[in-house]
């Protein structure tokens, strides 16, 4: 009897699979590049949307889908993975043991990702469901858990890539076909699957809506008003901060220097780098005390924590631009955007970041000059 076609993949597992292919693919490019932040972010929430699809899928989905049906054990797995070394493994309409277990290794390892990317977003960035829940320090944990744990995912994908050539070549079948349209070769027997395209739809459809909502504030963005995607919190002010330091240059938020820093600066005011700023004793005072009261060590904002951690306790830098952390930031900019009569110098940070007035700085509010 000939081999009959049959649907194994159902249009939800297909839509799942690449669209976990696809948001696994935008947050691992946007991740390097704190300026594309909200759409690593945004890819984040998608995989984790999917992720759990997937789980309820896995127990009232179409057979094959269902995780009973590739529950298998390891001594399956070993007999199995024997069979393709001595060349007599046995073929599977749905998962294989080995792809199997593979598959339960990546939806744990894919909630690990997104939960310590939630994490981490809600300590570092202070913003999502676990906004200012968390400490700098405890967020940077999850950080190292949460690259780790996509270096093993792209690890594990890289093998599964690997394996599905492997067993299309070794059954001599178009395995990565099959996912795309869903339909295999499938002997003299097999499980009539129902296509459910009403919920591949809906499953697209809200990926798209919420790719709408997320990405809509761009269709009015211009240079004049342009759209920030994260908006930080609103840090404490000073009239006298603003007046006196704004009348020369931005106006810098004491937050971005240890309060030794703003101590050594104000109380040399004769001499502020090479101006005098001819302060009487009660606009000094009232100008150390905010600084003090809001200097890095108040861990308003993570530019804060990232400049006190890296910088050495027995030194007061003077200038926001000689810390480490700033350097590190910025050392990859070419010098034609220093050169720039936009820019012109490496302290008018309001040239790129969008929020330096507010003292912010977060990561999707800056953008580099058109030159």
């Amino acid at each position: 009897m000939a081999n009959t076609r049959l649907l194994v993949w159902d249009l939800p597992t297909r839509v799942f699979h690449w669209m976990v292919v696809l948001s696994f693919a935008a947050a691992w490019l946007a991740f390097d590049d704190d300026r594309y932040l909200y759409i690593h972010v945004y890819s984040g929430y998608v995989l984790l949307g999917l992720l759990i699809f997937r789980l309820m899928w896995g127990l009232i989905g179409s057979h094959y889908a269902r995780f009973h049906t590739f529950a298998h054990s390891w001594p399956s797995v070993s007999a199995y993975l024997k069979g393709l070394l001595n060349g007599k493994a046995a073929r599977y309409i749905g998962h294989n043991p080995a792809g199997s277990w593979a598959i339960f290794l990546m939806l744990m390892l894919g909630l690990l990702l997104t939960l310590s990317g939630m994490l981490t977003l809600g300590g570092e960035e202070r913003h999502g469901l676990f906004a200012g829940m968390i400490s700098f320090e405890t967020a940077s944990i999850f950080r190292e858990i949460h690259e780790w744990s996509a270096w093993t995912m792209l690890t594990l994908v890289a093998i599964h890539v690997a394996s599905v050539i492997g067993e299309s070549i070794f059954y001599r079948e178009n395995l990565i076909m099959a996912m795309i349209t869903g339909y295999k070769e499938g002997g003299n027997s097999g499980v009539v699957v129902k296509p459910w395209s009403v919920i591949a739809v809906a499953l697209i459809f809200s990926i798209g809506v919420s790719s709408f909502f997320t990405f809509r504030g761009y269709l009015g963005d211009s240079v004049v008003a342009p759209y920030l995607p994260f908006t930080g919190i609103i840090l404490p002010m000073n009239d006298k901060w603003q007046s006196e330091c704004g009348d020369c240059h931005l106006a810098y938020h004491p937050s971005l220097l240890p309060a030794r820093s703003w101590h050594t600066m104000l109380q040399n005011q004769h001499d502020h780098f090479g101006d005098d700023l001819d302060l009487d004793e009660e606009s000094i005072n009232e100008l150390v005390l905010f600084a003090l009261e809001n200097s890095a060590e108040k861990l308003l904002i993570e530019p804060s924590w990232r400049i006190l951690t890296t910088t050495p306790n027995d030194q007061a830098p003077l200038r926001i631009t000689e810390t480490v952390y700033w350097k590190s930031k910025h050392d990859r900019i070419e010098q034609r955007f220093w050169d720039d009569e936009k820019v012109e110098n490496k302290g008018n940070c309001a040239a790129c970041h969008f929020d330096a007035k507010a003292g912010t700085y977060e990561d999707a509010a800056m953008r580099m000059p058109r030159l």
